[in-house]
């Protein structure tokens, strides 16, 4: 049986991730220093230690949630003897978590993909002025649905588009802050059951997020990219990418674009996968398969214990 692998996004990462991988594996503490090491920053004392204000930066947390999954996978296959790509029929990730399953399937090196994430976090909170744009999570409501408010709230003066389209029911709006406050104060007449603003710092993938997607543009073509050995499922197209240059092309895509989450589960099914693995921090992307699809068997391998049930499985 062949599994799909997924690597969750931003909002995953909590005070104290890694520590317990760190004390019960050398394999993954050399992840972490590499990674440290990698962005000239020990990132490990963060995500271990807190501040908690301090990992939530976009700069931080993004590197970091890449590590903690990145440190699960090395001990799979240096612990336990088990190569991704001998069990994965595909891997995909939320936002940053592509970067994290383009690691997994080889395309970048771990080094470059610290590198990466750091540019990345560091453009994507430089693009917008904090206060300028926002995010607001739509919940009760269909994808097209959502793109008439996101339209409605933007009248014709501001950005505001469906961002992350997660499951039915479940999508992410994204653009200039009084769209995204007049989605809000709407959003009920349009049949929301709740619309709430989230709390982040930008306006992530929509197109005021063009600085940002031209910052990795020149990022990524300054690093080796592989050919992965692992089908990889982009964010913007929903299907799967075996191609490096085809998967740099729609990583500079995402910044701006949409993640078509929801599609990628569908597509999962109808490539008739039954079970998916989400590796890394907390349980959110294991979640939303599980309410978007109830006969997927998801689930999340973060802990310990959870590899070692996982290694058993496979």
């Amino acid at each position: 049986m062949k599994y799909t692998f997924v690597f969750p996004g931003q909002g995953s990462q909590f005070v104290g991730m890694g520590k317990e991988l760190a004390d019960n594996f050398q394999s993954a503490k050399e992840v972490f220093q590499e990674v440290n090491d990698a962005i000239n920053q020990d990132l490990f004392k963060l995500m271990t230690e807190g501040p908690e204000n301090e990992l939530t930066l976009t700069a931080n947390a993004q590197p970091a949630l890449m590590a903690n999954s990145m440190a699960i996978v090395r001990v799979l296959e240096k612990d336990f003897g088990i190569k991704l790509k001998d069990k994965a029929a595909f891997v995909a990730g939320h936002s940053l978590g592509e970067y994290s399953a383009a690691c997994a399937a080889g395309v970048f090196s771990l080094e470059d993909t610290a590198k990466l994430l750091r540019i990345r976090g560091d453009a994507m909170q430089k693009a917008v002025p904090v206060g300028v744009g926002g995010m607001a999570a739509v919940m009760g409501m269909s994808f097209k649905d959502v793109s008439a408010l996101a339209e409605a709230a933007a009248d014709g003066k501001y950005t505001c588009v469906a961002a992350n389209d997660n499951s039915d029911g479940q999508v992410v709006l994204s653009g200039h802050i009084q769209a995204i406050e007049k989605a809000v104060e709407i959003a009920p007449e349009f049949g929301a059951k709740r619309c709430i603003k989230l709390p982040v710092s930008a306006p992530f993938h929509s197109p005021l997020m063009q600085p940002a997607a031209e910052v990795m543009a020149h990022a990524l073509m300054q690093v080796e990219a592989r050919k992965p050995e692992i089908p990889l499922i982009s964010n913007v197209l929903a299907y799967a990418v075996n191609d490096e240059k085809e998967i740099v092309k729609r990583l500079i895509e995402q910044v701006t674009g949409s993640v078509r989450w929801r599609e990628t589960v569908l597509y999962l099914k109808e490539e008739g996968i039954t079970d998916v693995v989400e590796l890394g921090a907390g349980k959110v992307l294991s979640g939303i398969i599980k309410r978007s699809d109830k006969e997927m068997n998801a689930f999340s391998v973060g802990t310990v214990a959870e590899i070692e049930a996982l290694a058993k499985d496979l």
